[in-house]
C-alpha cells in the first residue's frame, strides 16, 4: 500500500505529465494565420492506412438475379456493340492541341466516342482498364478489350424543372475493342455500355438492384474481377461473368419474359431494379451487379472536398494493376487539390492480389498494403506502376494536363525527368504491357473527361477540350527528358 507521501508524489507526477502533454498539444497547433505543414512530398507514408477488410459477400443475391436474367459474355458485348467509336483520320477531337507550352506529347493512338457520348452533359468519363491487366496472355478469348467508366453527373439546368425525369443512374462501363474494325468502316470500332448496379433484397424478400452512386475515378480488371474505386469507402468488386441481359430478344418495344417468368423492360428511363415484378435498368440492356467490396480499416478523415488529410484512410480516387512486380499488385492513390489550410498532396499505395482468385490477398482477414508514399505533387488523377516506374496524370482544369514519372530511390518516391505536357482533362491510367507478343509495343492508355462545348473554358487553341481515349508509347514517354 502506498504511503501518503508516495500518493502525493504520484499525483504530482501525473499533474506534471498532464501539463507536459497539454503543452505538446498546444505547441502542435499552428498559430493563427500560420500555414499548416504538409508531409514531405515523396516520403514513405503509413502503409497500414491503405489496409482493407472485405465487406459483405453479395454473391447469393447475385445468384438469385442470375436465376431471373440471362448472362452475357464480354465477347458478346463487343460483337453486339450498338455505338461506334472512330479512330485514325475519322477521330477529329483533339484535347492535346499544341499544349500550353507548345511542347505537348501527341498520342500514338486515339479513339473518339460517338457524337452522343462525346457531347453528353449527363455522363463524365473517368476510369480505364483493359485485358492486359486482366490476363497474362493479354487476350479475352480472341479479343483485346478496353473498359472505360463514366459517372452520372446531372445537369442542374436540365433537371431543375422536373427532377423526376433525371434519376441518378450511378456508373456505366463502356466495352470497346480498339483492334477490331467495323465491317466496311476501317476507322470504326464498336462499343457497348453496361450499367453497374448494387444488388439487395427488397422489402418483399426478392432480389433487386439499385444504382451504384460512386465517382468511379479509377477501375482495374484482374482475372474475372473488376475493381471500382469508391472514394471514401474503399473498393467495389464486380464479376465479368455476371453481365445480365434485360433484352435478349433485342426488341426493346416488347417486354421480355425473364428466366423466372416475370418481365424485363428497357424503355422506362425512370426505373431500376425489380419493381412490380418487372426488371428495369434505366433503359440499359445490360446490368452488372456488385459481388463484393473492401472497406478501409483506418478511420476516414477526408471529406468529399478536394483537399486531403495526412493520416487516416486515403481517398480511393484512382486504381490500376501492376503485373510487372514479382507479385501482382493493385495501385491505389488519391486526388488532392492542396491549399494553405490543407497542404497535403496525396498518397499512393500498393495492395497485394491473390493470383489464384483475382481477389485481393488477405492475411488474417485483412488486406495489408505492401507500400505507401506521399505523392511528389498534387492534382493527380491517375497512377500506374510498371517495371518500377510510376506514371502520374495531373489535371489543370481546362488547361493542358501533365504526365509525370517517379521512381523509388533510397526509400523515397522521387521525380524521374521533367514535366510532359499532355491532354486537357487527363484521367485514370492503364498499361498495355505487350509482353505476350514478340516485339509488341507497350502503351500507356488514358482518357479525357471534358466535352468540347464551345464555352469560354474550352476555346483555347493551344489546349482545347474534347473526349477521347488515347495511348502513348511507353518508349516515347521514357525518352522525354
Amino acid at each position: 500500500m502506498l504511503t501518503a507521501h508516495q500518493r502525493s508524489k504520484a499525483r504530482s507526477h501525473r499533474r506534471a505529465g498532464w501539463v507536459t502533454a497539454l503543452a505538446a498539444v498546444v505547441l502542435a497547433v499552428p498559430a493563427l494565420g500560420t500555414p499548416a505543414r504538409a508531409a514531405t512530398p515523396g516520403d514513405p507514408a503509413i502503409a497500414s492506412s491503405f489496409d482493407l477488410k472485405p465487406g459483405p459477400d453479395l454473391r447469393g443475391t447475385v445468384a438469385a438475379l442470375e436465376a431471373a436474367l440471362p448472362r452475357q459474355a464480354v465477347q458478346d458485348l463487343l460483337d453486339q456493340g450498338n455505338r461506334v467509336a472512330k479512330t485514325g483520320a475519322s477521330c477529329a477531337a483533339d484535347p492535346f492541341g499544341t499544349g500550353d507550352n507548345g511542347a505537348v506529347l501527341p498520342p500514338a493512338r486515339k479513339l473518339c466516342w460517338d457524337g452522343g457520348d462525346a457531347g453528353t452533359r449527363e455522363w463524365i468519363p473517368q476510369g480505364i482498364t483493359g485485358v492486359s491487366d486482366a490476363e497474362e496472355s493479354e487476350l479475352w478469348g480472341n479479343r483485346k478489350p478496353l473498359v472505360a467508366a463514366w459517372y452520372d453527373k446531372k445537369d442542374s439546368a436540365v433537371c431543375a424543372d422536373d427532377p423526376g425525369t433525371c434519376p441518378e443512374k450511378g456508373v456505366r462501363l463502356s466495352f470497346l475493342d480498339p483492334e477490331t474494325p467495323v465491317a466496311g468502316d476501317p476507322d470504326g470500332r464498336r462499343y457497348r455500355h453496361v450499367l453497374l448496379v448494387e444488388p439487395y433484397i427488397n422489402s418483399y424478400g426478392n432480389a433487386s438492384y439499385r444504382a451504384v452512386d460512386v465517382h468511379a475515378g479509377g477501375i482495374a480488371w484482374y482475372k474475372n474481377h473488376l475493381y471500382v474505386a469508391d472514394t471514401l469507402a474503399g473498393l467495389r468488386v464486380f464479376d465479368m461473368r455476371s453481365v445480365l441481359d434485360l433484352n435478349p430478344d433485342r426488341n426493346a418495344s416488347v417486354d421480355d419474359t425473364t428466366l423466372n417468368g416475370l418481365k424485363s423492360n428497357v424503355t422506362d428511363e425512370s426505373r431500376i431494379g425489380r419493381q412490380s415484378n418487372v426488371y428495369y435498368g434505366h433503359t440499359y440492356r445490360y446490368v452488372m451487379p456488385q459481388v463484393a467490396s473492401y472497406k478501409f480499416v483506418a478511420p476516414q478523415r477526408n471529406t468529399s472536398a478536394a483537399t486531403c488529410e495526412e493520416t487516416g484512410a486515403p481517398k480511393a480516387s484512382y486504381i490500376s494493376i501492376d503485373r510487372s512486380a514479382p507479385a501482382p499488385a493493385l495501385i491505389l492513390g488519391e486526388y488532392c487539390n492542396s491549399d494553405t489550410d490543407r497542404p497535403e498532396k496525396g498518397r499512393v499505395g500498393a495492395l497485394p492480389i491473390d493470383d489464384a482468385t483475382g481477389l485481393l490477398a488477405q492475411t488474417g482477414g485483412t488486406v495489408a498494403a505492401t507500400s505507401a508514399f506521399h505523392l511528389p505533387r498534387d492534382l493527380t488523377q491517375g497512377a500506374a506502376r510498371y517495371d518500377g516506374m510510376y506514371y502520374f496524370n495531373r489535371s489543370n482544369l481546362h488547361r493542358s494536363g501533365s504526365l509525370r514519372r517517379a521512381t523509388v530511390t533510397e526509400g523515397r518516391l522521387t521525380d524521374h525527368g521533367g514535366n510532359i505536357t499532355n491532354a486537357v482533362g487527363p484521367e485514370d491510367l492503364y498499361v498495355e504491357r505487350a509482353r505476350s507478343v514478340p516485339g509488341g509495343t507497350p502503351y500507356l492508355w488514358s482518357l479525357t473527361e471534358h466535352r468540347m462545348d464551345g464555352t469560354a473554358d474550352c476555346t483555347d487553341a493551344g489546349s482545347p477540350c474534347g473526349r477521347v481515349i488515347y495511348a502513348h508509347r511507353l518508349s516515347d514517354v521514357l525518352a522525354r527528358p
